[in-house]
């Protein structure tokens, strides 16, 4: 049950009883910037120009004629101010201890693709923000009632790899029989590498070309190393998967839909989706605003829209999908207009949508696996890693080994996913290792503080979890309405973030929570004598470390018990 959207409906629906006009919607209501104004405020600026009077006069007229005893209404300038009854705090606080939310998914399957890695590539911070981005986002559609499909769809094939391979071959970077070896780091290198030389050899691109071909070709001594790289490649990410707590319902790779796809131009080819053009198969889509989108290159080696289009289709087959999402990064937008289109002019109708993501480029400029300028996932994990373990070393010399690691690895993964996850997928993260791991802040590590700091305080209450949940007391301080006002959004905040695709919503509402509770442990006394005051704080700690909790899980998030 989403209580404060009710709240928001019912304070519109007897606002407009009051002045007999359908006008106020539950959106114009925001939450007051100080908790001594109340809980809720409604702008009257507008509504006033539209009824040709003052705001303040319009405040002062409706405040008035209030008289509901579930909230109080006061003016207060050009607003009008509502204040909820103790009542409605015991109310949303039974709400959240219940688990009962609005399910507006109910019914509805969605599928998001991502984790759209390229084999025989290094694994960097821009796919961490990929997966980041997705995960939580299934969490969110999750969370709001639909049936969600994880899916991966890994780039195995494609002109990348042959790059790859060529400098294998050419020995630019040697290859290492070495089990322990990160080979993945390896496969980066000679990523790398082929770029530089290409750029240097004549010959280059002519053999790049010819290995593409022998690759697709699926035999021979190219065919052979493609498959062992691959492999190297596919068990590098299982790792980071399993590292990050990332779990996919199927995986899906280019190279198992090439033939299928191949088949599909030449029947698209027959019904004048795709036609010819100097030798290339191409779709052209330039009377939709759309350019041309080239499916098939002069030489016949496939471009991604082949095994794109066959992927679809067997999406579409498998599963009876309400929406079919893609999160790929922003350089790709014009790519999937063009795609979506031609899916529609074969008849699809489904909802398919691109979820882009801008950058992620370090202090000191943009990263580029071209270069070799990036910071590999690996290298980062490990620096963050050893930084939160010799940190609780120092703090916690009683602690033993495998409790040390466990909670720096809760800590590191943390920190990696809420830095790709704070901001807007809209907007370019300047991803400052310093920075992120700050234990104050707009940080992973601030709100596990936070989460542990409540752990020790319910702690040291000396109440069981049943005497807390029975509390019956008045919850009557200004911060304590606040906050509990703050945890009846969260289900709003829910079902915002996963229609507006921005997980960065949810999580600047978890930092700004976790501010509340501390103004509240800085000013307020908590573990006071009166055995029935300490429990009904106690309820309110427990419930904010619910919602901490809970939204964390939704951002991919584990809490720690101490830090």
């Amino acid at each position: 049950m989403n209580i404060w959207k009710q709240v928001k409906q019912q304070l519109a629906a007897e606002l407009n009883q009051q002045l007999e006009k359908d006008i106020i919607k539950p959106g114009d209501f925001i939450l007051t910037p100080d908790a001594s104004l109340g809980d809720l405020a409604l702008p009257l600026f507008v509504l006033a120009k539209d009824l040709q009077t003052s705001p303040a006069k319009l405040a002062i007229d409706l405040a008035a004629n209030w008289n509901s005893d579930w909230c109080q209404a006061e003016a207060a300038g050009a607003y009008l101010n509502f204040r909820l009854s103790t009542e409605w705090n015991k109310e949303v606080l039974a709400n959240i201890e219940t688990g009962e939310n609005e399910r507006i998914g109910e019914g509805q399957e969605v599928m998001i693709e991502y984790s759209n890695a390229n084999t025989h590539k290094e694994y960097h911070l821009g796919h961490l923000r990929n997966i980041s981005y997705g995960d939580a986002m299934g969490r969110l559609y999750r969370a709001a009632g639909f049936k969600v499909w994880p899916v991966s769809y890994i780039n195995d094939f494609g002109i990348h790899v042959a790059k790859t391979i060529w400098a294998l071959k050419r020995g630019f970077v040697p290859m290492t029989e070495d089990a322990s070896a990160d080979k993945g780091f390896l496969l980066g290198q000679a990523y790398v590498e082929a770029v530089k030389q290409l750029e240097i050899l004549p010959e280059g691109p002519a053999e790049v070309s010819q290995i593409m071909q022998n690759i697709e070709a699926r035999t021979g001594e190219d065919y052979d190393l493609w498959t062992t790289t691959r492999q190297w490649s596919l068990d590098y990410f299982a790792s980071i998967y399993q590292e990050l707590k990332i779990e996919f319902a199927e995986h899906y790779y280019e190279s198992e839909y090439i033939e299928a796809g191949r088949a599909l131009v030449d029947e698209l080819l027959k019904k004048g989706i795709l036609r010819e053009s100097q030798g290339a198969i191409i779709a052209d889509l330039e009377e939709y605003g759309l350019g041309v989108l080239v499916v098939l290159r002069a030489d016949g080696t496939a471009l991604y829209p082949v095994a794109d289009l066959a992927l679809a289709q067997e999406k579409f087959r498998r599963h009876e999908l309400t929406k079919s999402l893609y999160v790929v990064d922003v350089r790709q937008s014009l790519y999937f207009k063009q795609l979506f289109k031609v899916l529609e002019l074969m008849g699809y109708r489904a909802e398919m949508a691109h979820l882009p993501y801008d950058f992620v480029k370090l202090p000191s400029g943009m990263m580029s696996s071209r270069t070799g300028n990036t910071i590999s996932y690996r290298d980062l994990y490990l620096k963050v890693f050893e930084k939160f373990k010799n940190e609780i070393a120092d703090r916690h010399v009683d602690w033993d080994e495998d409790q040390m690691i466990e909670t720096a690895r809760i800590l590191t993964v943390a920190t990696l996913k809420f830095e790709m996850l704070k901001v807007g997928a809209d907007k370019v993260i300047c991803f400052d290792v310093d920075e992120a791991l700050r234990f104050d802040g707009f940080t992973a590590s601030y709100l596990e503080y936070v989460a542990a700091r409540i752990n020790s305080v319910l702690s040291k209450s000396g109440l069981e979890t049943s005497a807390i949940l029975s509390a019956g007391g008045d919850l009557s301080q200004a911060l304590e309405s606040r906050l509990v006002a703050k945890l009846a959004q969260f289900e709003e905040k829910i079902e915002q973030s996963a229609q507006a695709a921005n997980p960065s919503e949810l999580a600047k509402y978890l930092y700004e929570l976790a501010q509340l509770f501390n103004d509240y442990y800085q000013t307020v006394p908590l573990l006071v004598d009166d055995s029935g005051l300490r429990a009904v704080r106690m309820r309110l700690l427990l419930n904010i470390r619910t919602i901490l909790q809970n939204g964390l899980e939704l951002l991919g998030i584990e809490i720690v018990r101490q830090m």
